[in-house]
């Protein structure tokens, strides 16, 4: 019998938090084949799922399967991610939570869903970025730092940490 990854549980755990303290969960995810969501509101093989109760029905976080239904453009879609493929949970309000690195799929894996096999260096590459911290300059002190440059992206508001994927 194989072991149970600690994955599933952590996004439990995390999803819990966030409600128990009044903040939004949300959830980003890699988008393939296996993955059952409104194609139209993916960005670079990406989505970011708001998963609270108010924005869910009957959220189910299994261990190999994240599943719901939820409102798109007032049109009720049921979706579905393997929790291989959640990358990151965090709470909007302040962007903490976990990231995690997308599940490891084989050859083998491949074979044993019916599809077909892929060469072994293009299954255990890695399919998604790392996600990192990045921190935001204060607006009172973007004009300090004034090299004169010219940035052509407006500085970002203090506050709010962001999220940023690095490929």
């Amino acid at each position: 019998m194989s072991e149970t990854s600690t994955k599933p549980y952590l996004l439990r755990a995390i999803y819990e938090w966030c409600t128990d303290n009044g903040y939004t969960p949300y959830m980003a995810a890699i988008v393939d084949a296996s993955t059952r969501v409104p194609m139209e509101y993916v960005k670079n093989g990406e989505i970011v799922l708001n998963i609270s109760f108010s924005a869910t029905s009957g959220l189910k976080m299994e261990n190999d399967l994240v599943r719901f239904s939820a409102r798109f453009g007032g049109v009720s879609r049921d979706i579905s991610v393997p929790v291989d493929n959640v990358v990151a949970i965090y709470a909007r309000e302040n962007g903490q939570g976990m990231a995690f690195e997308p599940g490891n799929r084989t050859a083998e894996d491949d074979v044993d869903n019916g599809e077909e096999a892929v060469d072994e260096q293009e299954a255990l590459a890695p399919v998604a970025p790392i996600l990192t911290s990045v921190p935001t300059q204060p607006a009172e002190d973007a004009g300090e730092n004034d090299d004169g440059n010219d940035d052509p992206e407006p500085p970002k508001k203090a506050g709010r940490p962001t999220l940023t994927r690095v490929k």
